[in-house]
């Protein structure tokens, strides 16, 4: 069982450069991802926007491994969550609380980011990860 993990973990050791800097990440396939889903609010001392953080995490946490960071910068945060292989990093932000009831889906592998409304995330999220 040790070598068959160091070798899903080894096969899915990835490089790049981002903004002129070396980024290491685990790119496992969304389905063999031992974490899913990151939760990060874009600050941590605004009421209104860790609420609504927490419910999308109690909402996404039935159904997936997933896990809410909301210590340091935004670009750390996303660092951290390619690291250990997270999937998709979901940010709650201003706009979602105050406009569009929306929140940004960031790729971990294209580092392309969407807006998709909340109430869409589950089902986005479901044909990314699970397929359907």
């Amino acid at each position: 069982m040790d070598r068959v993990i160091l070798a899903l973990i080894c096969s899915a050791y990835a490089e790049d450069i981002q903004n002129g800097e070396l980024r290491q990440y685990l790119s496992f396939h969304p389905r063999i991802a031992p974490v899913k889903v990151a939760i990060l609010p874009l600050v941590k001392n605004k009421e209104p926007l860790v609420e609504a953080a927490r419910d999308l995490f109690a909402k996404l946490q039935r159904r997936w491994n997933v896990m809410y960071d909301q210590t340091g910068a935004i670009g750390r945060r996303y660092r951290r969550a390619d690291e250990v292989g997270v999937p998709y990093c979901i940010t709650v932000d201003f706009d979602t609380i105050e406009k569009d009831r929306a929140v940004t889906i960031r790729d971990r592998d294209s580092t392309e980011q969407v807006r998709i409304p909340i109430d869409e995330v589950v089902s986005y999220l479901s044909k990314k990860i699970d397929g359907y």
